[in-house]
């Protein structure tokens, strides 16, 4: 389902491009006519791209990564800050710092001193200076929130840029193509749409215009974050759940393992046993023989005593008789 429509188009003014005297010849496929000396732009090519060029950003967006605006001129700095803060989007909407993306480091070095400058003013050593070092280091600090204040969120290189203006935004165009960062941009007839990877042929100039692409895209970035948001969510209750289930398994194996630990034990016990058995029986053994052996000494001795007091006896007998 597209995200615009035809009369919500005409009623912005998307429609109006420039004077056909000031026109670049590789706009003419967007081109629907020419009126009182202006071309009209064709807006249902203009749907078309709006939604390819949507469709993108929220692409983008629900992959975590970030789209930088670039919107300086007059008619579109107020909008631009107004609608790509909401979504927490970078923006640009004083001078482009030369060097911005291909010098990428050096801005983040100045981005860093910013957060410096705060660090001094909460620990008490901003304090410690001099009236005249404070005057300087408040306004360095004044002029590089200006500058610089709206991309202090932005750690590494954009994802892609959105340009309101490509004539004026050449220097941010002309170091995205040399990064190879995708450009999405709103081309008006006296641009050269070759330029941008993602052309949206529409007014550039009128406020209504800019507001109208500008939200539509905004919606559409935060779509993005809103299901990147979800699916977040969703991996760390996924994460969670398998961190659980892991820990199910090991206790379970740790249980499983408890008799496994405790069978040697008695298995040594009952070895112990066995061998106390065996000793006390071969002992007992032991002692029945020497009995048995003790028992029969003293009955040979009895008889040995018997038969001697019996021969003695019959000896004494005879002699009586005799």
């Amino acid at each position: 389902m597209p995200r615009t429509n035809f009369e919500q188009l005409l009623e912005a003014g998307v429609h109006f491009g420039h004077l056909k005297r000031k026109w670049n010849p590789k706009m003419a496929p967007y081109i629907f006519m020419e009126k009182n000396g202006i071309h009209i732009i064709d807006l249902h090519k203009t749907i078309v791209k709006i939604d390819e060029a949507a469709s993108v950003l929220k692409q983008i967006t629900k992959s975590g990564r970030k789209v930088l605006f670039v919107a300086t001129k007059k008619q579109a700095k107020d909008i631009v800050a107004e609608n790509v803060a909401k979504i927490g989007m970078p923006y640009v909407t004083e001078r482009w710092p030369g060097g911005m993306l291909t010098n990428f480091p050096t801005i983040r070095k100045a981005v860093k001193k910013m957060g410096q400058i705060d660090r001094m003013n909460t620990d008490g050593t901003f304090n410690n200076l001099s009236k005249r070092e404070r005057l300087q280091i408040t306004r360095q600090r004044a002029k590089l929130e200006k500058n610089l204040g709206s991309i202090a969120d932005l750690s590494r290189l954009p994802a892609a840029i959105f340009v309101v203006d490509i004539q004026k935004e050449a220097n941010a165009v002309r170091e995205a193509n040399r990064l190879n960062i995708p450009v999405v941009a709103m081309v008006d007839t006296c641009c050269d749409p070759s330029l941008v990877d993602f052309v949206i042929p529409a007014n550039d100039d009128a406020t209504k215009s800019i507001t109208y692409i500008i939200e539509v895209m905004c919606n559409a970035i935060q779509e993005g974050l809103e299901e990147h948001k979800l699916e977040k969510d969703k991996e760390d209750r996924d994460s969670a759940k398998s961190d659980s289930e892991e820990a199910r398994e090991k206790n379970t194996k740790l249980r499983s393992r408890k008799p496994k630990t405790e069978k040697p034990a008695t298995a040594k016990k009952e070895k112990a046993a066995k061998e106390a058995d065996a000793q006390a029986e071969a002992k007992a053994e032991t002692e029945a023989k020497a009995e048995t052996k003790a028992k029969a000494k003293t009955d040979a001795k009895a008889d040995a005593k018997a038969k001697a007091e019996t021969e003695a006896k019959a000896e004494a007998e005879v002699k009586a008789e005799e």
